[in-house]
């Protein structure tokens, strides 16, 4: 059994050096090598192509660099929505299009629906990921898609133990498709998602996760739906 660490609240959390971090989405583009194409498994493009008024919205963005490069191929009426709690270190121009919003993800709510929302490495950041994962849901158009990257080992009961079997498997109860291999979570259709989880905190010391940096863990205990 893993011992539990100190829980701080998210005002701590988003202060600690492992969330405010610099690195974040910086050069990640829309496709190639390193991109939102072959980190999410699908070609954002290909999504939103032939939608009327096409709409993107992307949670950890950092630079926004995807969304940067998608706005001159789709229609002028497109809406691109930029989350990031630290937001480009330096000005860029921005396409008419895209908003930029710097801000907690896990406070914000769209005013609006998306055909598409991505968050990519971005819940490993979080606090409460299910918390999101379960607003998030609701944010999708009716034929809408979200992926993302989820890391069950994040997630923690109130004694430390592995949580992340009992979320993949609630997750999947609500809708979502969960790749392992990917660590990826995806979801088709907006919809109402409650989640049988109460988030306690988050522990900003949990270490590397699979991708190498260091990552939040995240706690709860259940609770009734």
């Amino acid at each position: 059994m893993k011992k539990q660490r100190a829980l701080v609240t998210a005002v701590d959390l988003e202060r600690s050096p492992v969330v405010a971090n610099n690195t974040m989405n910086r050069e990640r583009g829309l496709t190639g090598v390193n991109s939102y194409a072959r980190e999410l498994g699908i070609d954002p493009l290909t999504h939103l192509a032939g939608r009327p008024a096409p709409s993107w919205l992307d949670l950890c963005s950092g630079e926004g660099r995807a969304l940067r490069e998608a706005a001159p191929a789709l229609p002028d009426d497109a809406v691109l929505t930029a989350v990031d709690l630290v937001g480009p270190l330096a000005p860029l121009p921005a396409p008419a299009s895209m908003q930029e919003v710097i801000t907690s993800v896990s406070s914000w709510t769209p005013a609006r629906t998306y055909d598409l929302i991505t968050c990519v490495h971005g819940l490993h950041y979080v606090g409460d990921q299910l918390g999101l994962l379960a607003r998030a849901a609701a944010w999708l158009t009716a034929d809408g898609l979200l992926a993302a990257h989820f890391d069950p080992d994040s997630v923690r009961w109130a004694d430390g133990s592995a949580a992340g079997r009992a979320a993949v498997s609630a997750l999947r109860a609500a809708g979502y498709e969960y790749s392992p291999r990917h660590h990826r979570l995806t979801l088709r259709g907006g919809r109402g998602m409650g989640l049988p989880f109460r988030y306690l905190g988050a522990d900003p010391d949990a270490g590397p996760n699979y991708t190498g940096q260091p990552a939040v863990g995240s706690y709860y205990t259940r609770r009734a739906l």
